[in-house]
């Protein structure tokens, strides 16, 4: 058993730099449930800014940040449509029907491949004692989609479905800062379709915590007192806004890296038949249905040699480059790979 590892399973297991260790040493910090913490408000003054929206709400995780969004755009008793991996219902613990009283409905699970077309025809109106569809929701990039990236095409398409149902368009953006360093859609180009975004600090962009809700100043206002409700408010939070300042400053480029390690990963593996998909971004999604070994067992087998990958499913496993894995990691990482899927 390796007593070193190479983390592969996510994003999210990044340690802080000693940079953003200093910003978050030296943070001006005030109570945040005042409003008076004068770095939260500097992060969210400043992502509101980059999404060309007019306001945004700090928020210990994406998960908040999401259903804090739903429940500012759908009210109870009425419907949201997503697709059926989007993790805004597979990874979220059923909150927008526990919390927000959401009911909804989903496409087949195509990843980023959406056919407007057919979430149009989904859609609900008012009347006939039907639940009415009040929002749609996409995910940028999208988790169990491989990471893949919606091209601002069927985006702006679907901006035209909601409006024409008089709905909401959200987006789970946790990590759209990977789908604007890998199309070079202006972060501003994509906060212009949606009617709210949850955009994340600790996915990719290596921050410890937090996530943001972004829209319009009436919705984050509301917001407020919803985060509050769900036991989110903070106090000295300076200290974790810093983190995100530094973040956004010095991480946001440097995510190209982390796609190009994720592509020489796949290279690598490709021969096996396991890919699931082209690696676009930091994710690297396989398919082990017709593999010797299912996805516990390449875990167990990688493990053994040093390298840790997330498992989703009993023939589904995922690997994910970030600002932890070096180039050499990546090297030793799939030359375990290769050895444990050749067996």
């Amino acid at each position: 058993m390796a007593d070193l590892f190479i983390d592969l399973r996510s994003d999210t297991v990044t340690r802080p730099t000693a940079g953003m260790r200093e910003a978050m040493a030296t943070a001006e910090v005030g109570d945040d449930v005042y409003g008076e913490d004068p770095t939260v408000n500097a992060l969210e003054a400043e992502v509101a800014a980059l999404f060309g929206h007019e306001a945004a709400l700090f928020c210990p995780s994406g998960s908040m940040a999401n259903q804090i969004a739903l429940q500012l755009v759908v009210p109870p008793g009425a419907e949201l449509l997503c697709d059926a991996d989007a993790h805004v219902i597979t990874y979220e613990m059923g909150a927008a029907a526990a919390y927000g009283g959401i009911t909804s409905r989903t496409w087949p699970a195509v990843g980023a491949e959406i056919a407007p077309d057919v979430v149009a025809g989904m859609v609900r109106p008012d009347g006939y004692w039907t639940v009415p569809t009040r929002a749609i929701a996409v995910e940028q990039t999208h988790n169990r989609g491989g990471g893949g990236v919606i091209p601002l095409d069927t985006l702006r398409a679907l901006r035209e479905v909601a409006d024409a149902a008089q709905a909401a368009l959200h987006c789970d953006g946790a990590r759209i800062w990977h789908a604007h360093v890998a199309d070079g859609v202006p972060l501003a180009g994509y906060g212009a379709l949606f009617d709210t975004l949850s955009v994340c600090l600790s996915k990719g962009l290596g921050a410890p915590v937090g996530s943001l809700v972004v829209g319009s100043a009436e919705r984050i206002d509301r917001a407020r007192a919803i985060r509050k409700r769900m036991g989110g408010g903070l106090r000295q939070a300076g200290i974790l806004a810093a983190a995100g300042r530094y973040a956004l400053a010095h991480h946001v480029d440097r995510l190209a890296e982390d796609h190009a390690k994720a592509a020489r990963l796949a290279e690598a593996i490709a021969p096996f038949g396991v890919l699931a998909g082209v690696a676009r971004t930091n994710l690297v999604p396989l398919d082990l249905t017709k593999a010797s070994l299912d996805a516990p067992s390449l875990a167990a087998a990688a493990r053994a040699d040093g390298v840790l990958i997330s498992v989703l499913g009993p023939r589904t496993a995922r690997l994910v480059t970030h600002l932890d894995v070096t180039d050499d990691a990546v090297d030793q990482a799939a030359t375990v790979l290769a050895r444990v899927l050749r067996r």
